[in-house]
């Protein structure tokens, strides 16, 4: 997201770090290209806050047409790491913020059937580097899932696996 690498080094090449107006992620991240995530809108934005008219991709369905169960998470891993940087500036460089996902919880209560859905997500709580979100689906504006995810920003300074 506009980032530059530790110690002032070269910029961090992250081609979907500067989204065009409107959109969460740019084309280029892995997750986000997996969920389409390029074309979500962008509904709603402050710090520590945010909520998006997600998409359904026919391959993230089930064979009822639904969400499959198993790919919830990665939609909600996204948000929520997005969330954290919520209200951010992107387009101004600055140091990477590695966040590492150390919980979550997901709770489902109403099949996400698209095409699109919206999701809301907040961050309840920050102490120190840890961060805890709630994020909720809503399909046709009903709450559909209901998630819960720690995370903790990752001292890059350290050794790989060091938290």
């Amino acid at each position: 997201m506009g980032q530059t690498e530790p110690s002032g080094s070269e910029p961090a090449r992250r081609p979907w770090a500067t989204p065009a107006p409107g959109r969460l992620v740019g084309r280029g991240h892995p997750a986000g290209d997996f969920l389409e995530a390029w074309a979500w809108d962008v509904l709603d934005e402050a710090p520590g806050y945010l909520r998006v008219e997600a998409t359904l991709p026919e391959h993230v369905k089930n064979p009822r047409g639904q969400l499959f169960g198993g790919f919830t998470p990665t939609y909600v891993d996204l948000v929520a790491l997005f969330t954290v940087r919520a209200g951010e500036d992107r387009s101004v460089p600055r140091t990477i913020r590695w966040l590492a996902t150390t919980n979550m919880r997901v709770d489902y209560f109403e099949p996400i059937t698209g095409p699109c859905f919206v999701i809301e997500s907040r961050r309840e709580k920050q102490r120190g580097r840890t961060h805890f979100v709630s994020t909720r689906f809503l399909q046709d504006s009903e709450l559909a899932v209901y998630a819960l995810t720690t995370m903790r920003e990752v001292d890059l300074s350290r050794t790989i696996g060091d938290a």
